[in-house]
């Protein structure tokens, strides 16, 4: 079983991932990070970005100058979608090969952008954790350092967490504390224990 985890910028998905991950001794996927990784020098989307764009995102030393590549991903829609269709094909590759070497399941993926990309079909269950627009706005301007204009239209150019929470199989409230968040977590990580258990029965 494959379960997919994604929510809105700043609804804390990530966290709620590596805790589920730590508390159930789960394998985890983070799409982000093998976006990163595939970014770096001499990595299949670094190789392709850099074909498209030539150095345009990148600093003197070949990195790619991610602050630079952000700001310009959030404020272009046509750079979104050409970089969405150069990159998810190399993302969604890396994932399943990486759940397919897993030695135990369920598996964990953190898709940010999920439903934005269509993989609803990639995964057997959707987890979308949430919070209210304010507590995410808040969150992301402390965590990134940015304005919350900047905020703002980084949540913006995503689905409204309204829709995502409509084509969810489960919903993670990480609106209040953190301790009623990790007994959503408990709860919902001992549903599909007993699930996969009952399976294999």
């Amino acid at each position: 079983m494959l379960i997919g985890i994604t929510g809105g910028i700043g609804s804390g998905k990530s966290r709620v991932a590596a805790y589920w991950a730590r508390c159930f001794q789960l394998e985890r996927i983070d799409l982000d990070a093998i976006c990163r990784k595939l970014l770096k020098p001499g990595q299949p989307g670094w190789l392709a970005l850099k074909e498209s764009h030539n150095y345009r995102f990148f600093t003197a030393e070949g990195l790619l100058d991610r602050q630079r590549f952000r700001a310009e991903l959030f404020s272009d829609q046509v750079l979104r979608d050409e970089i969405d269709a150069m990159l998810h094909p190399l993302a969604r590759a890396q994932m399943h090969r990486q759940y397919l070497r897993a030695k135990k399941y369920p598996v964990l993926v953190e898709i940010p952008l999920l439903f934005e990309a269509g993989w609803e079909q990639d995964v057997d269950r959707i987890v979308v954790v949430y919070a209210s627009q304010e507590i995410r706005c808040n969150r992301i301007v402390h965590r990134d350092k940015v304005s919350i204009r900047d905020a703002e239209q980084a949540m913006s150019i995503q689905w409204p967490l309204r829709c995502k929470i409509k084509g969810a199989d489960h919903c993670i409230d990480n609106s209040a504390s953190w301790f009623h968040t990790c007994m959503q977590v408990m709860h919902l990580g001992r549903h599909y224990a007993k699930m996969l258990a009952g399976k294999k029965g």
